[in-house]
């Protein structure tokens, strides 16, 4: 242990690497994830339900939320919903069901991603660094963060802002982030796996994640989602945005210009 001179001033201590509310109603669970988190340099709130995990978010907005599925009244579902209503918050679910039809409606309300029961908490850690990451990179200036226009969509990273022909779009974080990359990397097919590395940040999770993520953009920036035109699906590979066609054009334009 280091001690510090007479008359110099004290180092300050590092900033916390993010707020946390982790949701979940058994206290085993809620406490080992707690721990790892704190250890890993974020600070953390947690509530056993979700009528305290709505009071606790009101009272502090968090960075991002740790969401047990199976909760006492209302479910983690229904939590992700009002929780998405009142703003912009990532959300990792967790939940100790096997059934895929499950975890897919969890993308579906909101959730940025799962991880299924018994977990690694060394795993989650890392997911939800990687989530965190995502989103303040989002506010670093350069190129990549460059106003972006095609095909009638209009996305500005740096404000997170996103529009069709003028009107506002309601997009999740991750929905937000995969429309950007399509936008910049016009007539590119692109692997579900290149996708969650390159959007997600991860080299492993399910690719299902990707699926639901394109199918839900697709339900907001398509004119007909069933017979999609801009995100299109290619055989044997992945997905590939065409921006020609809406706009004539193969590639996207600065914003204005």
């Amino acid at each position: 242990m280091q001690n510090t001179p007479p008359g110099a001033t004290p180092p300050t201590p590092p900033a916390p690497r993010g707020h946390v509310l982790v949701v979940d109603d058994d206290p085993t669970v809620a406490e080992v994830v707690e721990g790892y988190l704190v250890r890993a340099g974020h600070t953390v709130d947690r509530a056993a339900d979700g009528t305290a995990a709505l009071d606790r978010a009101a009272a502090r907005w968090p960075d991002l939320v740790v969401l047990d599925l199976m909760l006492p009244g209302m479910d983690g579902f229904e939590v992700c919903g009002l929780l998405r209503r009142r703003g912009p918050v990532p959300v990792v679910m967790l939940t100790a069901r096997g059934d895929e039809d499950d975890r897919i409606l969890g993308l579906e309300v909101g959730a940025d991603d799962y991880v299924t029961k018994p977990f690694s908490p060394r795993e989650l850690v890392l997911r939800v660094e990687a989530v965190l990451r995502r989103g303040r990179t989002a506010h670093i200036s350069g190129p990549d963060r460059a106003p972006l226009a095609a095909a009638g969509l209009s996305v500005e990273p740096a404000a997170r802002r996103a529009a069709k022909n003028g009107r506002e779009l309601a997009l999740t974080l991750r929905e937000f982030d995969l429309l950007a990359f399509f936008l910049r990397h016009p007539g590119r097919a692109f692997g579900r796996e290149e996708l969650m590395r390159e959007v997600w940040g991860w080299d492993f999770g399910d690719l299902s994640t990707v699926t639901v993520h394109v199918r839900r953009l697709r339900g907001k920036v398509e004119d007909d989602p069933a017979r999609p035109c801009l995100i299109q699906t290619v055989w044997g590979v992945g997905y590939r945005f065409d921006a020609g066609a809406a706009d004539g054009q193969g590639h996207p334009t600065e914003a204005g210009s």
